[in-house]
């Protein structure tokens, strides 16, 4: 009945142009190249404005989201009480110049905004207007399948899974860089090397600093693609400079990560595995760290309603001594945002998860999926930490690990190809630990996003 009613009340549209419409979580990756300058419909003309040069267009586009948040026990009881929820909103959008086939200028504008919190707003929920991406991309090379060009500019920043540089899509702003990308695309073979300054959020207009300095990043990232039967494999160095505090260590931090990642897609049974060491310095300490982590999952060979059956897993290290200068505690870099869920309450550090999942598609407008995680701190002499890294409790003095259990479901309504639309519920389960460091009530979240992209 759902999935007859979802057909009934927006039917997806089939213009000319449907097929050749692909969003991307990059928005700057799309390609409306092969769209005809003289088709009839507007929103191809639009995604393609001819230029008088062969070869040169510009191609417009954006997006607008909204979402309602509800939270008893925020904070397991440490913050107000907000009985009515809160808005979030943020729109973006965006201009894309091609001038033949080796130039092009990309540039995207980002506004949110909160209302009705209890607290002041942070520059990630709150940013009434910045410059989000402003970049030049120009060919060095281009022949035979082969490219190497340069990025450079303010851009967005996405490798591999998204575990340790993401766009952080769940939080209201998205994140990006001052950065310089050279870059080699062929077919068997994908490398990046850059160098990148992360752009500090603010709250007022236009007010964000270019390449200020405080929080540097660079590396080199290498893809080999998934081939037939073959997994894809990826080979990283990543290095970063930054201010950050720690259960046992403040001041700035240099430190450098080396990391592989071996995934497969596939209609049966599909794989991410990704393990990481890093090593630095920070402060009178050494940097000594470390991740694992695992998504597997399994469809069956059935028809392609079937549901997904998975899996996830990850340890990632915490101190073990207390100062003995020497920092075990990993450092996620620029993660994903709602790295556990929408509800965000527990960051990549010191932790050991267990995370079984189910996804099905109802139909094919509706997908539901549940998961159930189970959370512990991996050193008991290291603390407990938000998703942005911020120190929720020391830890000193508990020798319990248990955090707690989290529960959540969520159904995510496509109507059509610009709308979106998804309900998720969350509860988390305090375990020992928390009830020890006085953040004993359980937390419930009910949450609802509304968004359209163009």
């Amino acid at each position: 009945m759902a999935c007859l009613l979802a057909v009934m009340l927006l039917p997806e549209a089939r213009p000319s142009y449907a097929q050749e419409v692909r969003f991307k979580t990059l928005r700057y990756e799309e390609d409306y190249s092969a769209i005809q300058p003289d088709s009839a419909d507007f929103y191809s003309q639009v995604k393609h404005i001819p230029l008088g040069k062969k070869h040169s267009y510009l191609s417009l586009g954006g997006e607008v989201r909204y979402q309602y948040f509800w939270y008893k026990n925020p904070g397991w009881g440490s913050e107000p009480e907000d009985q009515d929820g809160f808005m979030l909103s943020r729109i973006l959008t965006h201009a894309d110049l091609h001038w033949g086939n080796h130039f092009r200028l990309f540039a995207q504008l980002q506004s949110s905004f909160a209302a009705g919190n209890t607290e002041p707003a942070s520059p990630v929920d709150e940013n009434p207007l910045d410059i989000h991406q402003l970049m030049m991309e120009a060919d060095l090379y281009a022949k035979n399948n082969q490219r190497l060009f340069l990025r450079m500019g303010r851009q967005e920043l996405s490798y591999g899974s998204q575990r340790l540089i993401s766009v952080r899509e769940g939080p209201n702003s998205r994140q990006s860089f001052d950065a310089a990308r050279l870059i080699y695309d062929a077919k068997y073979l994908r490398a990046d090397a850059f160098y990148a300054n992360y752009v500090q959020g603010r709250k007022g207009i236009f007010d964000e600093r270019f390449w200020d300095g405080s929080s540097q990043l660079w590396g080199t990232y290498v893809t080999l693609p998934q081939i037939s039967s073959f997994p894809g494999v990826d080979l990283y160095y990543l290095g970063l400079s930054k201010k950050s505090v720690f259960a046992d260590a403040v001041g700035r931090e240099r430190r450098h990560s080396l990391g592989t990642r071996i995934w497969k897609e596939a209609s049966g049974v599909s794989f991410d595995f990704e393990a990481v060491y890093q090593f630095g310095s920070i402060s009178m300490s050494q940097i000594r760290a470390w991740t694992v982590s695992m998504d597997a999952s399994y469809k069956p060979h059935m028809e392609r309603l079937a549901p997904v059956f998975g899996i996830k897993s990850e340890l990632i290290s915490g101190d073990r001594t207390p100062g003995d200068r020497l920092l075990n505690t990993f450092n996620p870099l620029y993660p994903r945002g709602a790295y556990f869920g929408l509800a965000s309450l527990i960051g990549p550090y010191n932790l050991t998860d267990v995370h079984p999942y189910v996804q099905w598609e109802v139909c094919r407008r509706i997908t539901w999926s549940m998961d159930y995680d189970l959370f512990w701190r991996m050193g008991r002499e290291d603390g407990l930490y938000a998703v942005n890294g911020a120190l929720i409790h020391d830890g000193r003095g508990i020798k319990h690990k248990g955090i707690g259990k989290q529960l959540g479901t969520d159904v995510n309504f496509r109507p059509g190809r610009f709308l979106d639309f998804k309900v998720e519920f969350t509860w988390f389960d305090t375990g020992k630990f928390l009830r020890f460091a006085g953040l004993g009530k359980s937390i419930y979240m009910a949450g609802f996003t509304a968004a359209v992209k163009y």
